[in-house]
C-alpha cells in the first residue's frame, strides 16, 4: 500500500539553526495581533545584554506553544522528576536600544 504524503509536512533545519542559541531570559509584549518573544542572554555582572532571537507570532500560536510548552513539562517532571522553580535573581531595569530607521 503506498503512502499519503499529502498531507506530510517536511521540514528543513540547517545546520546554523540546529546548533540553537542559549537564553537564560525571555521578554515577552504583545498588541493585538500579535505576541513577540524577545530570547536574551544575561552574563553575571555584564551590565548589557543582547537580544539573541526574536520570534513574533499570533495570539493563536502563542497559545499553541503555551499549551505545547505545558504538555512537554509535564512529561518532563514525570520522568525525570519536578522541575524546582529557583528563585530568580533581581534584574535591574532594562531599556531597549534598537537600530534607527532609515529611509
Amino acid at each position: 500500500m503506498a503512502e499519503n504524503n499529502e498531507n506530510q509536512l517536511n521540514i528543513e533545519l540547517n545546520e546554523e539553526v540546529a546548533d540553537g542559541v542559549y537564553s537564560n531570559l525571555a521578554i515577552i509584549t504583545h498588541s493585538p495581533s500579535e505576541f513577540v518573544v524577545d530570547f536574551i542572554r544575561v552574563m553575571p555582572n555584564v551590565p548589557k545584554a543582547k537580544v539573541q532571537s526574536r520570534i513574533i507570532m499570533t495570539p493563536q500560536h502563542a497559545k499553541r506553544l503555551m499549551n505545547a510548552l505545558r504538555e512537554n513539562i509535564s512529561k518532563f517532571e514525570q520522568n525525570f522528576g519536578v522541575i524546582q522553580d529557583l528563585e530568580m535573581p533581581p534584574i535591574p531595569p532594562m531599556s531597549f536600544s534598537a537600530p534607527k530607521a532609515q529611509a
